[in-house]
């Protein structure tokens, strides 16, 4: 039965435009934050995560086509639903689930929790609460690429709450002005908090805003890793030529609430199903099975893989310490030698 199956998955080979493996990369990175999600939502409900937690489920895409897309020095920056993004970037699964648990091996060191995860290793500037309050950041990030005359970028997230923002605004104006090296990222899920964009904005076609200030600006289908890695490598190559940013709308969606503490009732079980139809992640395995790139026992250890690696992330965090109470005064203040004093 199983090798009826495995020839079933390969007998008519397409002709795929990536690798083999990027695809397995791909597939590698949405799968772990897929499983990391589903686990800590477990966790939540045990009460072993506390406070808010914004979990990643059906945007996983978003951020995993866009880092096959960046190069290692580029800067990362955004909101609060902010597990899948170190995790796609490489950060491991164990400071992860260690900083949603409060510990003192998080990427944190366990004082920014669900909200605010960094990790300078790989670039991730965070994790922000404030609503949009991370758009002025990202141009601020780019603006130092620039001013230090390096080859990267800043990649900039946020929801498509954040859009209705007025620093996102004064953001945007000014990276045109100086043509900075950023990419601005709307993941638009349809909803800001519980409230549809229909009900927020004029403008639904979320892409439109960036055209006011003549930003290069698109609509992505992010529920298709192929589809946001050309999107993002297309921004890429403008911003690094010198030619500025641009603005994307990731049309993407999660399946669960905008937090643990939201039922979602102001969606139709139909809504959710259709959006579950253009899974991400199932999307991608079915382009590997018609490339030939993957049988469904391939698929079973990869699984197999994933889950072992988030499991065990759960028992380093559950065995970590607690940070000291005295950590609650450390990384508070810089000390900074400045180049001259003014009198």
């Amino acid at each position: 039965m199983a090798a009826a199956k495995e020839k079933s998955t390969t007998k008519s080979k397409e002709k795929a435009k990536y690798s083999k493996e990027m695809y397995y990369f791909w597939f590698e990175k949405m799968l772990l934050i897929r499983r990391f999600e589903e686990k800590a939502g477990q966790l939540y409900g045990q009460q072993k995560i506390k406070g808010f937690c914004h979990l990643y489920i059906g945007q996983e895409a978003c951020a995993v086509g866009a880092v096959s897309a960046l190069k290692k020095d580029d800067k990362w920056i955004t909101a609060y639903r902010d597990h899948g993004h170190p995790l796609a970037l490489g950060t491991t699964s164990r400071a992860v689930m260690a900083e949603l648990m409060a510990k003192k091996t998080g990427c944190s060191k366990g004082k920014g929790g669900s909200m605010h995860m960094f990790d300078k290793s790989v670039n991730f500037v965070g994790g922000h609460g404030i609503v949009g309050g991370q758009v002025p950041l990202g141009a601020g990030l780019a603006f130092a690429e620039k001013y230090n005359g390096t080859d990267s970028l800043c990649i900039c997230y946020m929801g498509d709450g954040a859009v209705r923002q007025g620093a996102l605004h004064e953001a945007f104006n000014m990276a045109m002005l100086w043509k900075l090296p950023v990419i601005f990222v709307v993941e638009n899920n349809g909803y800001a908090m519980g409230t549809s964009v229909e009900r927020t904005s004029n403008v639904t076609e979320l892409y439109k805003l960036g055209l006011s200030y003549n930003m290069p600006s698109e609509p992505v289908d992010a529920m298709r890793v192929e589809t946001v890695h050309e999107a993002v490598e297309r921004a890429a190559s403008r911003a690094r030529k010198g030619d500025g940013p641009t603005f994307l709308e990731f049309r993407t969606y999660r399946y669960k609430g905008h937090s643990m503490s939201d039922p979602a009732k102001y969606r139709s079980k139909e809504e959710v199903e259709e959006y579950k139809s253009q899974d991400p992640i199932e999307q991608c395995k079915q382009a590997m099975f018609a490339a030939g790139y993957a049988t469904e026992a391939d698929i079973e250890k990869m699984e197999q893989k994933v889950m072992d690696e988030v499991l065990d992330s759960v028992v380093f965090a559950e065995e970590s310490p607690y940070p000291d109470p005295a950590e609650a005064y450390s990384d508070v203040y810089v000390q900074a030698d400045y180049p001259y004093i003014m009198e």
